[in-house]
């Protein structure tokens, strides 16, 4: 599978033996696409979110699944991905 956008990251340094915890909220307006009649929309069904260092090294893949109606997004739709280091 091809990679995906990036839509967030964060850089988390740690010791040997620690760990961290990582908390995301993705706006399903990031999953908006622009279909053929020109419009952007965002419609319901599966996602695959990767946790990666990079695009060639996924160490985690979660499955998503947006519900809801197709609707459109215009100039006010949240691109950015909120990311907190616990």
């Amino acid at each position: 599978m091809p990679p995906g956008p990036l839509v967030g990251y964060v850089r988390v340094t740690l010791e040997a033996g620690a760990s961290a915890e990582v908390h995301a909220t993705f706006p399903a307006d990031l999953a908006a696409y622009t279909g053929a009649d020109g419009r952007r929309v965002v419609e319901p069904g599966a996602l695959e979110l990767r946790v990666a260092a990079s695009s060639e090294h996924v160490h985690h893949t979660v499955p998503l699944t947006l519900t809801g109606p197709v609707r459109e997004v215009g100039h006010e739709r949240r691109m950015r991905c909120e990311l907190r280091v616990k």
